[in-house]
């Protein structure tokens, strides 16, 4: 009897809990019995053409209530899930269109109805703009970073991924392909991944993909706590063109020219619920000669008797250095049932780049030349198996992630050097190879208490080793262990109507080992928290107004650290530095968006706070006989950077499309404990782009870049200017296109000059260089699409905890 009562009691409360909390004990919205799905395909009614982005409302019929809703793909295709079965009225509207009502009834024996395709029509006084809506845009805004759709781009065509990251709003790159985001180191992921060759080189990594792979960039300028907490800019995030797709898809694109010449396949196939997909791509730059003109006036001060040693060092030579690569990857994705998913994708890429070269040296007014050579070259492999699984409960899913990097980078380097001292010639050489290994293992689950209210929780645990190995004996080999252990949470609502909140937290513990030769094993360890919070308003005409905050960290990667003692250029020696310490920056953003007669505006202004900023620097060394200038890295102080980015896009007629982006961020590291103070200097970068459609697939596109002078605690690298155009016919019914495209046609070469001035107690520097980069190209290119893609990105691990080499630049060598 007493059980019986007891049973009855607990059941009360259980129902009674229900009752309260008609989602159960989560809180959620009351669980639908039956519920169904409407889609339907929304074409233009002239052309016959896909409208993409066109905003569609359903409304039911007794109460005119909105229930759902959403906008269409690329495809004019919309799908509308967890309807349930009533009678609607499904509204479409897009600008410049009549708005559309249709009338739908979905019922429990038939909870699916698929409408088939819907046409809308041209308002009368926009009609003539038919043609070109259902165009993708280039830029999208969404709430929390800008997206560059880079195939809706002619002038990507028969580029690189360098080439495309120069037209990306609010990112800055140098001319060895090194990128910054808002005056602040990034974090750059493929499909949401880290790669393997990103740990070593990113400017080597981008040159290796070809610009007709890539379908968007997503600029994320305010991560949540869900990403690792690496890059004090932001990320950055390319996603390829590889997906699942019903049947059989794919694409060819291939280009040849002055500059590179690239090669790209992809195919996917897609039967029952096994998909596939695979793509290979190649990339060779022809060997062209880069002018190099250092000056180095040294002094070196003996610490024993304090006499100074001068030394002036200047050359004028060249480097003739190729590149070729390829990378590869193969998926698989498998749906066990409409819950349960696997998915696993293999990359594999190789690049190398080097060459001969040569140099006249005039050293304390004697002559001399070298003849020199080098070899680099990047072997890397990432594989990944991820499992997600989901519910009946819409945007309920939890995932486990695993995935092994690997990535292999020999160096080979000779000199010879003649002189009066040296006439039968001096020769070196030296070869290094370093190694990264990393395995990585996370689990996510989302849990949505309501459609506005959801909570997003993880853990990860990343643990890498990198060595790096000489071939003159184990004195200088190098090892390095660093473990990563981070846990999150991250909880988004609706504050208001129209005020949407969302913020979180994450913690992540670090732990290195390593040792060099001068320390024996060294040991360090510590833990960060990194807040995030976001907040966005929605005002009248489509606009929104964001303020957000969060907290960023940067470690030092591979080539950071690397001790190995690259002397390459014999008088410029590089060589890493291990006892570098991350850096810890603090972001504000705020920012407003609109949409003004098809016209979009972006703007935002914000603060950061690095502490501990990484830098290269310069200072000088005696080997042997003669002073040397050393390049390496340091944490040189703390930065505060104020900034304004501003990103517009016009149509003054339906057929052209005006683009532009302004960035403006101050530079300024200041350190007490070495009186080190730059002042505040100004950069900025500038981006502008026409593209006009003239009919019958024929467009013609113009587009010009302009960073300023970058600073450094050091000294300054002059302003870089990047313009290009190009024409694109579509042929084969738009499947297909050929084209031409030209980079700085009126320009053979861009000449860069760097000065860098160090005083020391041990010396002073000063040091000038002048690089003469062949930039100049012309190239035709051919791509054609086969099948019907349909993208679906999968959740992936998400590896951005790793400060990339941003003054690398191949080694000290000249990149084409």
């Amino acid at each position: 009897m007493k059980k019986l009562l007891l049973l009855t009691f607990t059941l009360g409360i259980f129902f009674t809990a229900q009752a309260q909390f008609p989602g159960g004990f989560g809180g959620g919205a009351k669980k639908i019995t039956v519920t169904g799905r409407i889609t339907a395909t929304i074409l233009d009614s002239v052309t016959k053409k896909p409208i993409d982005y066109a905003t569609v409302s359903l409304i039911t019929v007794k109460d005119n209530k909105s229930v759902n809703g959403g906008v269409t793909d690329e495809k004019g295709k919309l799908s509308l899930l967890n309807i349930a079965p009533d009678s609607y009225k499904l509204m479409i509207g897009f600008m410049g269109y009549k708005t559309k009502t249709v009338l739908v009834t979905t019922t429990p024996s038939k909870p699916d109805n698929n409408i088939g395709t819907i046409y809308i029509s041209g308002s009368e006084n926009t009609l003539a703009d038919v043609q070109v809506q259902g165009t993708k845009a280039v830029i999208e805004n969404k709430i929390d970073r800008m997206v560059y759709n880079a195939e809706a781009d002619g002038t990507n065509a028969g580029g690189d991924a360098t080439d495309v990251m120069r037209k990306v709003p609010m990112l800055s790159v140098d001319m060895n392909g090194n990128v910054q985001l808002r005056g602040g180191a990034v974090r750059v992921l493929i499909n949401g991944k880290p790669s393997g060759t990103m740990a070593s080189s990113v400017s080597d990594a981008l040159k290796m993909i070809p610009a007709e792979q890539i379908k968007s960039v997503e600029v994320i300028t305010s991560p949540s706590a869900k990403y690792d907490a690496e890059g004090s800019g932001g990320i950055i995030n390319i996603i390829t063109k590889k997906s699942n797709a019903q049947g059989v898809s794919g694409t060819v694109n291939a280009s040849a020219g002055t500059r590179q010449n690239n090669g790209a396949f992809n195919i996917t196939a897609k039967t029952g619920r096994l998909s596939v997909n695979a793509n290979l791509g190649t990339n060779l730059a022809y060997a062209q000669n880069s002018r190099v003109v250092i000056v180095n006036n040294t002094t070196v001060i003996d610490p024993v008797d304090n006499t100074v040693t001068a030394n002036n060092v200047s050359q004028d030579g060249y480097s003739k250095w190729s590149r070729k690569g390829y990378n590869g990857s193969f998926g698989a994705d498998y749906d066990f049932n409409a819950y349960n998913n696997i998915s696993t994708t293999v990359k594999m890429n190789s690049f190398s780049n080097g060459g001969p070269g040569a140099a006249n040296y005039i050293i304390n007014g004697a002559p001399a030349n070298n003849i020199s050579d080098m070899d680099m070259t990047f072997d890397n492999l990432d594989w990944n198996v991820d499992y997600k699984k989901t519910s009946k409960k819409e945007g309920e899913e939890f995932s486990i992630s695993g995935q092994l990097s690997t990535g292999k980078t020999p160096l080979h380097f000779s000199n010879i050097l003649f002189s009066d001292l040296y006439p039968n010639g001096a020769a070196t050489s030296s070869s290094n190879t370093g190694k990264n290994k990393e395995y990585t293992a996370q689990t996510d689950y989302t849990y949505p208490f309501t459609k506005s209210t959801i909570l997003e929780v993880g853990v990860k645990g990343i643990f890498r080793d990198i060595s790096s190995t000489y071939d003159n004996g184990g004195a200088q080999d190098f090892d390095y262990s660093q473990n990563v252990a981070s846990a999150y949470g991250v909880i988004s609502f609706d504050l208001t109507k129209k005020i949407k909140f969302k913020g979180g937290l994450r913690g992540e513990y670090t732990k290195i080992d390593f040792n060099t030769r001068d320390n024996g094993i060294e040991t360090n360890d510590y833990l960060n928290l990194f807040p995030s919070a976001i907040i966005s308003r929605t005002l009248k005409g489509n606009a929104t107004l964001k303020l957000s905050y969060n907290r960023r960290v940067q470690r030092p990667s591979q080539s950071y650290l690397n001790p190995f003692r690259n002397t390459s250029d014999q008088f410029n020696i590089m060589q890493g530095n291990p006892q570098l310490n991350p850096e810890l920056s603090d972001n504000f953003e705020l920012g407003y968006s609109t949409f003004i007669k098809g016209s979009v505006i972006n703007a935002s202004v914000f603060y950061r706070r690095t502490g501990g900023v990484i830098e290269s620097s310069i200072s000088s060394t005696r080997d042997g006989s003669t002073n040397k200038t050393l390049t390496s890295y340091l944490n040189v102080g703390t930065a505060q950077t104020y900034g304004l980015n501003v990103f517009g896009s016009y149509n003054p007629k339906p057929k052209w499309t005006l683009m532009s982006n302004i960035g403006l961020n101050t530079y300024e590291v200041s350190n007490t404990a070495t009186n080190v103070s730059t002042g505040t200097f100004l950069n900025y970068n500038i981006f502008a782009r026409s593209a006009y459609g003239f009919g019958k697939g024929y467009n013609f596109e113009l587009f010009g870049v302009v960073n300023s002078p970058r600073r450094t605690y050091q000294g300054k690298t002059d302003a870089m200017i990047f313009y290009g155009a190009s024409f694109k016919k579509d042929i084969l019914n738009k499947k297909g296109s050929i084209g031409i495209n030209t980079l700085n046609p009126f320009t053979k070469d861009l000449h860069i000059q760097t000065v860098n001035n160090s005083i020391t107690s041990t010396g002073t520097v000063f040091q000038s260089q002048n690089i003469y980069y062949p930039l100049r190209s012309f190239g035709v290119n051919f791509s054609y699409s086969f099948g019907k893609l349909k993208f679906t990105e999968k959740k992936k691990i998400k590896n951005d905890d790793i400060k990339q080499d941003q003054q690398q630049g191949g080694m000290g060598g000249v990149q084409q």
